[in-house]
């Protein structure tokens, strides 16, 4: 079955590829906005080695949403990556913290996508 809805259509196997990257992807920001946050409180060296593990996360983040493009195409994946490449930018300059609001964003669009993918599979009674 295909579902169409809210700018985006897509099948029922997109919808599990979709809810499922999703679900990992969403995981990955938590943790690295988390991590940043926490980084705040520790000495400066402490803070570049978090950094320097948060930008690999988020590395793998990317990774992981340009195998949800191919899996799952969905518009919306096109705006995760702006927001993650601007928190990349603000960890690289030193202001790491403010990366944190970067990362909201780009987690909000992906709580999007994971919406509407369950919303295609509630239908389907797979959830």
């Amino acid at each position: 079955m295909s579902w169409r809805g809210n700018g985006f259509s897509m099948n029922t196997k997109e919808a599990i590829m979709a809810f499922s990257q999703s679900e990992k992807i969403k995981a990955g920001l938590i943790w690295a906005a988390q991590t940043l946050e926490i980084s705040q409180g520790v000495s400066e060296e402490e803070r570049r080695g978090s950094e320097k593990m948060i930008t690999a996360l988020l590395h793998m983040i990317g990774h992981e949403i340009s195998l949800a493009r191919r899996l799952a195409p969905h518009d919306t994946w096109q705006a995760v990556e702006p927001p993650i490449q601007k928190a990349l930018t603000m960890i690289q300059s030193g202001v790491g913290l403010e990366a944190v609001t970067h990362l909201s964003k780009a987690l909000s669009s992906v709580t999007n996508i994971g919406q509407q993918s369950m919303s295609l599979l509630k239908q389907e009674g797979l959830l």
